[in-house]
């Protein structure tokens, strides 16, 4: 199961206590005050992380408590620090504050964001001496450390994105490229999360399918578009199964550009290819002819088309080299 969200608690650690302590020299007792201040406690930060999955972890150990700082010690000596506590998470995760709603989006790996901070440690009865005061008694104890409620989602960083329709043979074409494991089966959103795949050092993401409504939330709504947003190319997937007269083809894309665009109008500048998906269940008496004219009118809103089936090795390679050159032409 990918888990692509999840909320989180954690708390930072408490400052150690300081302390009060006293010089003690061989004939002459409490000569002196040397209580230590204690140790910070230890903060809380999340670190991008290049393991997509790593959420899973998460969904039985949801609560995060760092270090607490120690107290202080005799000698004037300081209590030790607490050790500051890692949240590893997938690069590309918005990582929101749900009580102050502030929001900070990890994009590279290893980068590290503080998200709660430590409380100090208290000063130990050394910190008060003075020419007025030579045997303070006083000490503070340690501040608490931060707290809160975090919400996780990922927006997937992809070299390429298959976006389109429910049941249009994305998932199929990710194994077929990749050697995934995606699900398949014959009924709407089989995908319920995004796939992932290798395609020779690129990363292909199978994206779930859409329904019309889904910038308003509507299917899969959101969880769908979210990813879509760091992907860099879009492989605009459109099954010839069904419903073939040019005009209706040209429906289908349009619709999904729509939502696309009420989501963020970014989503459509992104570069995109059209592929032409089950080739092979062509319902047409004239199957080449008719696919000749679904291609010249899809020509007229872009130009970069393929034809594929799962069952035609030809096209699947031919797609294949095609995909391998647009990556590397757009430096993706």
């Amino acid at each position: 199961m990918f888990v692509d969200e999840l909320r989180i608690y954690a708390k930072a650690g408490k400052g150690g206590n300081g302390v009060v302590r006293w010089l003690h020299y061989k004939g002459k007792e409490f000569s002196g005050p040397s209580g230590g201040n204690g140790g910070n406690g230890a903060s809380v930060f999340v670190r991008a992380t290049r393991d997509l999955n790593i959420l899973q972890n998460y969904l039985r150990k949801s609560k995060f408590y760092a270090e607490d700082g120690e107290e202080g010690m005799k000698n004037s000596k300081f209590g030790k620090n607490g050790d500051d506590l890692f949240i590893d998470i997938p690069i590309g995760s918005v990582v929101t504050n749900l009580a102050t709603k502030k929001e900070i989006q990890l994009l590279k790996e290893s980068e590290t964001y503080k998200i709660l901070q430590g409380g100090r440690g208290g000063l130990g009865n050394e910190h008060f001496k003075s020419s007025r005061n030579t045997t303070p008694l006083e000490w503070t104890p340690g501040t608490k450390g931060e707290g809160g409620d975090f919400f996780i989602e990922i927006e997937i960083i992809a070299d390429a994105g298959f976006v389109g329709f429910a049941n249009i043979g994305k998932s199929t074409l990710l194994n077929e490229l990749t050697h995934a494991r995606a699900k398949v089966k014959n009924y709407p959103f089989t995908t319920l999360d995004p796939n992932l795949g290798d395609f020779y050092g690129f990363i292909l993401a199978d994206i779930p399918g859409l329904i019309e409504g889904a910038a308003q939330g509507k299917g899969l709504g959101h969880k769908f578009l979210r990813h879509i947003k760091r992907t860099n190319l879009l492989i605009h997937c459109i099954s010839l199964e069904s419903e073939n007269s040019p005009e209706e083809m040209v429906t289908k894309y349009k619709n999904i550009r729509k939502e696309l665009e009420q989501y963020d109008k970014e989503l459509t500048e992104k570069t995109e290819i059209i592929v032409l998906t089950k080739s092979d269940l062509l319902d047409s008496a004239n199957p080449d002819k008719d696919l000749k004219k679904i291609i010249k009118a899809l020509e007229k809103l872009n130009s970069e088309i393929i034809v594929t089936s799962a069952y035609d090795d030809d096209s699947i390679k031919k797609f294949s080299d095609f995909l391998i050159k647009k990556l590397e032409k757009e430096n993706i």
